[in-house]
């Protein structure tokens, strides 16, 4: 099958026996070209199915209207919630979002890198992977003079504007909540420690651990990938323990969902026996049963402060040098798994 030739400006300037130059100010709505010569391209671009191509138009001004946004993956609620924010804020200033995701891959986000370099993006607002330890392909993005923004997780070291929630607070808030309830034995299915927000609600576990003198043992702090399965592997491991815990803190809501499957199989009492808290808030936390108690995250707001603070560089025309790190308060909606009184 032969592949059609894409039609081109000057194929229009053909048709209606102009200049090419005129025809490309006729598409842009140039105030120095007719009503009538304006509808006439616009016409035969509609017949001959033109369609503008957008990286040569960004290399020949230097802006393109797009940018890119990086996440782990698209299937959740809250990256989803994010995404929807930030482009809707972003297309309202005239500007498109091109959306990829890493599938917490270090190469694919690397990839991604390039790919919306290539592209010529205005800028890159992203969610860094899990695997992601090496920064070189975000100093990247700097040394472009690309403004970046880091959303939820991202690192010090990169010196970027950052948007997040308070996750060393949280985790007080989530372990003062089972304390309340009268836990002492709580356990924490974590992420990795690499990844600064796993590494904050760790060290927010521990604290709060310590402030309310409970028992801080190395069998109840697991790293976790916080996928569903792991979250299943994580809690046969601590319901096989000597002393099983009487609480859990998982830092993802999939992870926590894998934890409530096997506590429901193993016909344990949930909160009585052991009491559960995800973290995301994601819609099925609402609809299990019991429902899972969860921190929400305050996904709306920081689609749109990351994408105001895009909006911000761009408009001063230079990446400013005094660094937007907003951090914001999460809630913990408290559900079934983890009210006992």
């Amino acid at each position: 099958m032969t592949k059609k030739k894409k039609s081109t400006i000057k194929d229009i300037a053909n048709v209606l026996n102009i200049s090419a130059a005129a025809v490309s100010k006729a598409l842009h709505n140039d105030s120095r070209i007719s009503d009538k010569t304006k509808k006439a391209v616009k016409q035969v671009a509609k017949n001959l199915n033109y369609q503008p191509n957008h990286l040569a138009s960004a290399l020949r001004s230097g802006k393109s209207n797009l940018v890119g946004v990086i996440v782990p993956r698209t299937n959740s609620n809250f990256f989803s919630s994010v995404i929807e924010n930030i482009e809707d804020v972003l297309n309202k200033e005239g500007y498109n979002i091109i959306i990829t995701q890493s599938n917490e891959s270090y190469q694919k986000e690397c990839n991604n890198i390039d790919t919306l370099l290539f592209t010529q993006v205005d800028g890159i607002i992203a969610s860094m992977a899990n695997e992601t330890t090496n920064l070189e392909y975000y100093e990247k993005i700097k040394t472009k003079g690309i403004p970046l923004i880091l959303f939820d997780r991202g690192e010090n070291d990169l010196n970027v504007d950052y948007i997040g929630i308070d996750d060393y607070d949280s985790s007080h808030v989530i372990i003062d909540h089972l304390v309340n309830q009268g836990c002492k034995r709580i356990a924490h299915i974590g992420g990795y420690k690499r990844t600064r927000i796993y590494n904050n609600r760790i060290r927010g576990y521990v604290d709060a651990i310590k402030n309310h003198n409970l028992p801080l043992d190395d069998e109840l702090l697991i790293e976790s990938s916080l996928t569903t399965e792991d979250g299943r592997a994580k809690m046969k491991y601590l319901l096989s323990l000597e002393k099983t815990p009487d609480a859990v803190y998982v830092a993802g809501d999939y992870a926590a969902l894998g934890a409530l499957q096997v506590l429901n199989e193993e016909n344990i009492n949930i909160p009585e026996d052991i009491a559960l808290v995800g973290f995301g808030n994601e819609p099925f936390t609402n609809m299990v049963t019991p429902r899972i108690s969860s921190m929400k995250q305050h996904s709306e707001e920081i689609g749109r402060l990351a994408a105001q603070t895009f909006l911000k560089h761009i408009k001063s025309e230079s990446i400013s040098q005094t660094l937007n790190k907003q951090i914001l308060n999460a809630e913990l909606i408290i559900r079934d798994s983890s009210k006992r009184n």
